[in-house]
């Protein structure tokens, strides 16, 4: 009897070790190693991109079966954790600045994966009509000299629009964002004292208002606060019913926000490495508050332990993303590449390499 006992309880203490060892190895240590044996790419980054990457990703995962585990942080926490090697790859609405290159342990790809909008959404139930705003008036807003709603140079750019005489409360982003670097570069090339007191990137000293995390942060902030102004993305808008406004670009034009819009913007040369912004676009139909967004990679994918099988998931990965997974991009209101920056887009991932050997043929 003892001796079963004995037997039975070697045989439990097996399991229970063999069951730690299992969850050890799935839940700690290295990422990637996880990933691997479980057919999973692990990315951080954009929140402007997660309504169109859940879409991709769920749709690759029907056809592959590889699961895309993606985490919503902002562009910045993207970025930082790429250059931590933490995530198979990172996703921004901003280029890497040259710090952020210099701190990265190797040459980092940018590759255009869409473009979108970022539209100024508010919070005014008894105002039905669209607002419309200039660079100047959405300028001063930020910067703390327009105050109220009524004030008259929001008045003047509405004319028969009864304003209400409430606070303005503005909603800006908390984390470091792509999404903010769009809104602060668009703001930095229309008003030089925005330029001058702020200037452009994905986290500044903001003048006033309230902070978020991720556009899910920001918009949820508007929608709870009347008299809230914020900048979102424009797939967030329409998900949410949340109003946004029609801008003036450059040209003197009012424009709607959409598709179109945003393609107009991005119909520009691309330049090898990928990096272009599209703020206050010279195109007499552009939208002036559009950007690309990027998925970042090691241009060298054969580093720490990394296989050669998930280096060529990860970018097959990518390059299904540019080229099959574009279809979903107009639904969820995105702007489809054009044919200019999924060419750069493919000559950039035909670059990367494992152990200096190409890994797309």
């Amino acid at each position: 009897m003892k001796k079963n006992i004995f037997k039975f309880g070697t045989l439990v203490a097996g399991i229970l070790a063999t069951t730690f060892s299992l969850t050890a190895c799935n839940s700690g240590g290295n990422n990637n190693s996880s990933s691997s044996s479980n057919k999973m790419i692990i990315g951080a980054g954009s929140s402007f991109d997660n309504p169109l990457f859940s879409k991709m990703f769920a749709s690759y995962n029907d056809s592959t079966k590889i699961q895309v585990n993606y985490q919503s942080v902002g562009s910045g926490a993207g970025i930082a954790q790429l250059t931590h090697k933490t995530v198979d790859f990172g996703a921004s609405d901003a280029p890497m600045n040259a710090t952020q290159m210099k701190d990265a342990p190797g040459e980092v790809l940018h590759i255009p994966i869409t473009a979108g909008a970022v539209v100024i959404s508010y919070n005014l139930p008894a105002v039905k009509d669209t607002l419309k705003f200039t660079p100047d008036v959405l300028a001063n807003i930020y910067l703390g000299k327009i105050t109220k709603w009524n004030d008259a140079q929001i008045a003047a750019v509405n004319p028969g629009v009864k304003l209400p005489a409430m606070d303005i409360v503005v909603a800006h982003r908390s984390d470091g964002s792509g999404t903010s670097a769009i809104f602060t570069s668009y703001l930095s090339k229309v008003s030089q004292d925005w330029s001058t007191k702020v200037g452009s990137g994905t986290s500044v000293n903001w003048p006033v208002g309230l902070g978020g995390k991720g556009n899910e942060g920001v918009s949820g902030l508007i929608k709870q606060t009347p008299g809230g102004i914020g900048y979102i993305e424009l797939a967030y808008a329409i998900q949410n019913q949340m109003p946004y406004a029609i801008m003036q670009n450059k040209a003197g034009n009012f424009i709607v926000p959409s598709i179109a819009s945003v393609t107009a913007a991005a119909n520009i040369t691309i330049p090898s490495d990928g990096k272009v912004l599209l703020t206050n676009t010279e195109a007499v139909d552009g939208y002036p508050i559009s950007g690309f967004s990027w998925v970042l990679l090691y241009k060298e994918q054969g580093y720490d332990n990394r296989t050669q099988a998930q280096a060529e998931q990860l970018v097959n990965l990518v390059d299904w993303m540019i080229h099959g997974g574009q279809q979903f991009s107009s639904a969820l209101d995105y702007a489809p590449l054009s044919s200019a920056a999924v060419t750069t887009g493919e000559a950039l991932l035909k670059s990367a390499t494992f152990k200096g050997q190409a890994i797309l043929k």
